[in-house]
């Protein structure tokens, strides 16, 4: 009789959580933005939830920061949303049928291979699509942030029970636009026209502040 599975060692001692996040420390998955999940989230309105991901996804590529996307079974959740494939032109999803994504090794081991400790995630379903590989990630000593307004689950009890369930874990919650401004870090660096541009499309009253800025100089 086999032997059970046995979770993995830890990678690293547990973290604590203090530095920033920086394009150099970061790995991003994002996680079954799929048209059954997006049809059926109903914690927030499914734009809002698309336009984070989007706005993300976008400054991830911007900054170099690997991105792993994976697909739960695209015959029965349907392909991954237009926008993200837009955002992300030659990311190709990893496709699978577990539900939780670090079970399937090549999203595992496409996130080990970029070496970075700081994971990054958002999904569709918050409670099971984030939270399985935020829980895995953790146990292996990864610090794990969950971009909160970037996800999204069937009704808002479980979105905010798997939030709950995630910072008792010690996941770090944080929405979209701080881990953008975190990456960027100081408005010096010329990637500052290019970040402005995604506010702009994805959060336009911050955009619109920027434009005000720059018609008082």
């Amino acid at each position: 009789m086999p032997e059970p599975s046995r979770p993995h060692e830890p990678l690293w001692p547990q973290p604590r959580v203090l530095d920033q996040l920086t394009p150099q420390n970061s790995v991003l998955l994002l996680a079954d933005y799929q048209g059954l999940f997006a049809f059926s989230t109903r914690s927030t309105d499914i734009d809002s939830v698309v336009n984070a991901a989007v706005g993300v996804a976008r400054a991830a590529r911007l900054f170099s920061v690997p991105t792993v996307v994976s697909t739960i079974t695209q015959s029965f959740a349907g392909p991954m949303v237009h926008q993200l494939q837009t955002a992300l032109p030659g990311v190709e999803p990893i496709e699978r049928t577990v539900i939780n994504a670090w079970h399937e090794p090549r999203v595992r081991d496409a996130i080990l291979a970029t070496g970075r400790r700081k994971l990054i995630i958002a999904g569709l379903w918050t409670d099971n699509c984030v939270m399985l590989p935020a829980l895995s990630a953790l146990a292996e000593g990864f610090e794990v942030y969950f971009v909160a307004d970037a996800s999204g689950d069937y009704n808002a009890a479980s979105h905010d029970l798997a939030i709950r369930r995630l910072v008792q874990a010690g996941a770090v919650p944080i929405s979209w636009l701080p881990v953008v401004l975190e990456w960027q870090g100081d408005w010096a660096r010329d990637t500052a026209t290019e970040v402005n541009q995604i506010f702009r499309d994805h959060a336009p009253a911050l955009g619109i502040g920027a434009q005000y800025r720059q018609s008082i100089r």
